[in-house]
């Protein structure tokens, strides 16, 4: 045999809009295909690898047990960074990629990757001191290939607080400005499974895998359960990758019972208030009086807060923010932003995450590597784990290149080079180049054709950031319902829940709230006037009975509450 992958759909999966509507068609796909490659988990690296192997034209196929970036690839602290903090273990190579693959995954999302300036304030007794600040900042810039534009600034104590006149006047000594890059990891994630669907891979949520297939000793395939049907279906493939994040070492220990634990799971939380409460100006990265570094960022009607690092041995599929881990967030802030006085009162979400990093003996959770490590079984079986959200591309890359290898070894298949470099994402290809000034533009003009139907420019960006090139399609179904029905008040709403249903995958209201949108954490005062109406809308397109939209209005409720509750 002598098979060569090239960029054609073998069975024409991108004709099926991305969306649970044709579940039972791509539930097909899944079935009756053998597929070159299998990669259980739909986060941010699955989603990378999808895409990787698919646009080198192999037979792709992605699970993921619930909602794609349900887990890790939605509960970080949402920068696509440059690993300044790496610089203090000196992993220059970190910080050499990271700034280089920023820079590759903004010009490939642009909508939903982003410049932002980022203050570092040097404070009285701090870990930073002007002139470390100076020279860790001037390596950064040099490693991370940091555009001169987006160089550092030093600032003066005058300059800094006139900047930001929150901080605090008796701690802070001056400042220097950075640039990360901020982004939605949720819908990172999810444009990069649309692009992999472009290029034929098949993506289902939902779907969890039960236990694997071996012929003659070596894995082929898997047993899964379809959650919505509780059907189970059989999927058959040359090739798995397992990367399941916080999982791996479950997925791992089930395909074989010696496999030894490989990761150690750090915690992270991160606390939401509104700006009303906190009228931050800045991005701001400051160092905490244990030496540990937060961030505090403002996004849409809020701010945000994080992150804590410690040890985490509990329960994986609902990690919860406990009061030690707020109470210390919101010490760390109020000592550099006193009168605010933040209380527990003032928060109105948290989300958790845990990062699958790699164990190391004597390590605490902060001196844990970030690198990724991929580890092998001898029935096949590939596992990666480990990384950050801004190596995702180079992660895929080379799991690419070992399957590419050892199907060419096996089958003759011919090795093509990864092309991700210039994919753009989707929502993330204009016909120009996309500098700031020009995608701000861009924005400006959809507004323009958007705003006879009262949507004022806040809104307007916001929709725009989230689905770039594909916000006129929800401005054209916003017409068309408003052509049909001159009373409907959830127009935009309706119309952003159809984009979401029929191209995204969305099946449930916490899919859409959480994951597509972001609201929970960002414009969670909002939420409670849009649950009824969310519920009547994906009950008509999914034909629910009263009682199933009963279920889901309660399901979604309970996750709504518990968002702003701790543990003890």
């Amino acid at each position: 045999m002598n098979y060569e992958p090239t960029k054609v759909n073998y069975f024409m999966i991108n004709k099926l809009d991305f969306s649970n509507i044709n579940r039972e068609e791509h539930l097909t796909f899944l079935k009756s295909e053998v597929f070159d490659l299998l990669i259980i988990g739909g986060g941010i690296t699955g989603a990378g690898i999808a895409l990787d192997a698919a646009s080198r034209g192999l037979k792709v196929a992605l699970i993921e047990k619930l909602d794609f970036a349900s887990g890790t690839s939605s509960r970080s602290t949402k920068l696509v960074h440059g690993g300044l903090r790496y610089l203090e273990n000196y992993e220059f190579r970190i910080v050499y990629e990271s700034g280089r693959e920023r820079d590759i995954v903004h010009r490939n999302a642009s909508h939903i990757v982003i410049p932002e300036k980022m203050m570092l304030p040097i404070i009285k007794g701090g870990s930073l001191n002007k002139f470390m600040t100076y020279i860790g900042l001037t390596i950064y810039d040099l490693l991370a290939g940091v555009n001169k534009k987006e160089r550092k600034q030093m600032l003066n104590k005058a300059s800094t607080l006139r900047k930001e006149e929150l901080l605090n006047k008796d701690i802070v000594l001056g400042s220097a400005i950075y640039y990360e890059y901020k982004t939605d990891d949720a819908r990172l994630t999810i444009e990069t499974l649309k692009k992999a669907h472009e290029y034929g891979a098949v993506s289902l949520n939902y779907i969890c895998s039960k236990n694997f297939i071996y012929t003659n000793d070596k894995i082929s395939g898997l047993v899964a359960i379809d959650i919505i049907s509780n059907n189970e279906i059989k999927i058959n493939a040359k090739k798995i990758i397992n990367a399941t994040g916080p999982w791996v070492d479950d997925i791992r220990k089930s395909e074989n019972k010696n496999s030894k634990k490989r990761l150690q799971l750090t915690k992270g939380i991160h606390i939401s208030v509104s700006k009303n409460k906190f009228p931050l100006k800045h991005a701001i990265y400051f160092d905490t009086e244990d030496k540990r570094m937060i961030f505090v960022i403002p996004r849409r009607n809020s701010v945000y807060i994080g992150t804590t690092d410690s040890f985490y041995n509990d329960n994986k599929e609902n990690p919860r923010a406990s009061n030690i881990d707020v109470e210390y967030l919101l010490k760390s802030t109020n000592r550099l932003f006193p009168s605010l006085n933040l209380t527990v009162s003032d928060i109105s979400s948290t989300w958790v995450g845990l990062r699958p990093l790699i164990k190391r003996e004597g390590k605490s959770a902060s001196e844990l590597s970030r690198k990724d490590e991929i580890f092998y079984s001898d029935s096949g079986l590939i596992s990666i784990a480990g990384g950050k959200l801004t190596g995702y591309r180079l992660m895929a890359s080379r799991i690419t290149d070992i399957i590419l290898k050892q199907l060419g070894k096996e089958e003759n298949y011919k090795f093509v080079a990864c092309s991700t470099k210039t994919i753009k994402l989707a929502g993330g290809d204009f016909n120009f180049y996309p500098s700031k000034h020009k995608v701000i533009e861009y924005a400006e003009k959809l507004f323009y054709e958007a705003h006879q139907l009262n949507i004022d420019v806040k809104s307007s960006d916001n929709l725009f950031y989230k689905y770039g090139n594909n916000y006129p399609k929800i401005i054209d179904k916003a017409y068309e319902y408003r052509a049909s029905d001159k009373s409907n008040n959830n127009l935009w709403l309706n119309a952003e829940i159809w984009y979401s249903i029929n191209h995204e995958m969305t099946i449930n209201l916490s899919d859409f709230f959480v994951r597509r949108t972001g609201m929970l954490h960002f414009n969670y005062e909002q939420i409670s006037d849009l649950i009824n109406p969310a519920a009547d809308y994906m009950a008509q397109a999914f034909s629910w009975t009263n009682q199933e939209k009963e279920n889901q209005i309660y399901n979604f409720k309970k996750e709504y509450e518990q968002a702003k509750k701790f543990i003890d």
